[in-house]
This record gives structure tokens, C-alpha cells and sequence, in this order.
């Protein structure tokens, strides 16, 4: 009997340490979230679709300011154990309720609390960019991996069913061989005084909305670029003399291939086009939380088909953690988004195509 016993602690020691989220040979069903930063996104985007999951919920928040705590509190029914703030971060390592946390605050915050995450033994979900710079996003790779925890970055986009599709279009040149791409992203920015703005925090455009024509791209192709030619112009220099408000770039592929992109805080755009051999397809708008749609040069029609694209992307993201499956989205993603805005940068200011990785 105790030689038995042994063996089956042994098997659920094994389980779990192959699966996190195994307690006591029973895989949980649900993962709990915690929402770090509670900003624009995380009300009105993310907290919302957690109430529209089948694979994870609304768990737990973090933040600095007292008043939407308890406004959470209450909305959301939150217990007071799962709500805390950036001084007491660290302490969620012991709260088994939460088994993800999901960065949502100014890109110079991710590093330090994606990594603060992973070493509290909590899967890390980040929205992007990932980080400022190439080397703090290996370190938050590193950080889950030595912590035997999964990081995924929040590009919605590549869980989208009509990107998906396009995507498709291009692995099986349904309309011959790719020859040009073209991805533009951004909006006009009226607000002073805000994060954006500031440079040391990680503003501007090319962090903000210049990662999506970044990733459309690299998605849409399945490659990597070589080099990029960048150059950054300014409208309101009263406003933006910190950051760049309108970057254009051109991305070179191994194969000739190029892609046209654009992102701004001084303009509203949103498409992503590729002109293959024998015919083109598009999406306008590409990147918008709802209101997709698009088309082909043979009259196929794209719109909408989900209700919230962050439900769809955090489900994925829960079943793979739950299925101890690979992300869909792991962060070396967001680490080659991040090489490329830091080449762009480099291109802008110098004036020359600068070779990426």
C-alpha cells in the first residue's frame, strides 16, 4: 500500500509539473486572469471580453489608484484577496486562484512586470510592443522559460478568422505568387499630457500602431525582413517633440519582396493589401476592434466574424495553456516586431536602409 502510494503521488508530481494547472489529478477547466494596469484597454476592451471566455476569467486586478479598485470590486465582483497593487505585486505568487497575468500598462512597464510575473510562477500574457528594446524582450523570454511558464503577446489580429484567411490565401498562392504588400495603421491623436507622448515611457507612434503593420506583414508573408528604409515627418512639432508622429517604411523581404507601411498619430488609416500574381485581397480596417472587412479581386467579401476579437485571442491563449500546448503567439514574436521598430528608428534618424537582425 505505501509502495502504491508512492507511485501515484510520484504520477501527480510528474502531471504537474508537465501541466501547471494539474492540482490533485484534476485539470482546472477555467484559468483565472489577472488584469495588470486597468487603462483604457483593460476596461473597455479586455474585461469585458473575460465576461465572454469559455477558457479563462476575470480573476484578479493590479493597480496603483484606490478608486477603480473598488469600482472593480464591485462591477466585476472581485475578491479583496485577488486585488493588488504594484507594491504588493510580487505576493500573487501565493494566490492559486490566479493563474495568468496579463500586462496592460506603458510599454516601459512590461519588462519589469511581465518578468515579476513569471518569476511569481504565473503564465504571462503581454500586450504589445512587448518591450522598448530587443534585449528586455529576451529577458522577459528568459524569465518564462526559467520559470517553466508560457508568454504569449497580445497580437489579436493573428487570431482574427478573416487575417487568418488572408494568411491562407498566401500559403497556398490561391492568387499566384506574392508580389507586394501594403499595411498603414494609426489615428489622429488629440490628447496632451498622456503616456504616448512621453518618450522614456515608450511613446509614439512606431511603438504604438507601427506594430501592426509590422506583424500583418511578417504574418501575411510567413518571413522575416532584411532590412528596412525609414522616414519619420512631424506636423504638429508643438505636440510631438518627444516622439515621432507619422513614420513611413519600407521592408525588404530575402526574396524581393517589399512591403509599404505606415503608422501615425496625425491621420486615420487602417488597411492591409496584398497583390499577388494573378489577384489581390485587403482588409479595411485590418486592425480595429470590431468593424472588419475586406475583399478579393474576384469578389470574395470579408466582414466580422466574432464578437470580441480579445475573447477569441485570450481562449486561444488559456487552451494551449490548459492543453500544455505551444502559444500562438509566443514572444519571440514580439521580439522580432521590436527589431524591426528599432532598425526603422536607426533608418529614420541616419537616413539609410539599416539591415535587421
Amino acid at each position: 500500500m505505501i509502495r502504491r502510494q508512492f507511485i501515484q503521488n510520484t504520477i501527480l508530481a510528474s502531471a504537474a509539473m508537465s501541466f501547471p494547472n494539474v492540482i490533485l489529478g484534476s485539470k482546472k477547466e477555467r484559468l483565472g486572469v489577472a488584469l495588470v494596469g486597468l487603462g483604457g484597454y483593460s476596461t473597455g476592451q479586455l474585461a469585458p471580453a473575460l465576461q465572454m471566455t469559455s477558457n479563462c476569467y476575470l480573476a484578479g486586478i493590479v493597480t496603483g489608484t484606490p478608486a477603480k479598485a473598488e469600482d472593480w470590486k464591485n462591477k466585476y465582483k472581485i475578491p479583496d484577496g485577488n486585488i493588488y497593487n504594484y507594491e504588493n505585486f510580487e505576493s500573487i505568487a501565493d494566490n492559486p486562484d490566479i493563474d495568468v497575468v496579463y500586462v496592460v500598462l506603458p510599454n516601459s512597464m512590461h519588462t519589469e512586470f511581465a518578468m515579476k510575473a513569471a518569476e511569481a510562477g504565473k503564465h504571462v500574457w503581454c500586450e504589445k510592443p512587448m518591450a522598448k528594446t530587443v534585449k528586455e524582450c529576451e529577458q522577459i523570454i528568459e524569465a518564462c522559460k526559467k520559470n517553466k511558464v508560457k508568454l504569449s503577446i497580445g497580437y489579436r489580429m493573428q487570431h482574427e478568422p478573416n487575417t487568418r484567411q488572408l494568411r491562407e490565401f498566401v500559403k497556398n498562392q490561391k492568387y499566384g505568387e506574392l508580389r507586394m504588400l501594403e499595411a498603414v495603421a494609426g489615428f489622429t491623436m488629440r490628447s496632451t499630457g498622456i503616456w504616448r507622448l512621453d518618450k522614456e515611457m515608450g511613446g509614439g507612434a512606431m511603438y504604438d500602431m507601427g506594430v501592426y503593420p509590422i506583424n500583418g506583414v511578417r504574418f501575411l508573408s510567413g518571413m522575416e525582413p532584411i532590412s528596412v528604409m525609414a522616414y519619420e515627418s512631424v506636423r504638429r512639432p508643438e505636440m510631438f517633440d518627444e516622439v515621432d508622429e507619422t513614420m513611413n517604411y519600407v521592408l525588404e523581404f530575402p526574396n524581393g519582396l517589399m512591403a509599404n507601411c505606415a503608422t501615425s498619430f496625425g491621420m486615420n488609416m487602417g488597411r492591409l493589401t496584398a497583390t499577388c500574381a494573378s489577384g489581390k485581397f485587403w482588409l479595411e480596417p485590418f486592425q480595429s476592434y470590431r468593424g472588419i472587412q475586406g475583399g478579393t479581386s474576384d469578389g470574395i467579401q470579408f466582414s466580422d466574424q466574432v464578437k470580441s476579437q480579445q475573447a477569441v485571442q485570450m481562449d486561444d491563449d488559456a487552451l494551449a495553456i490548459l492543453e500544455n500546448k505551444e502559444v500562438m503567439v509566443p514572444g519571440e514574436e514580439g521580439l522580432r516586431d521590436v527589431m524591426v521598430v528599432e532598425a526603422a528608428f536607426k533608418s529614420a534618424k541616419e537616413g539609410i536602409r539599416v539591415k535587421i537582425g
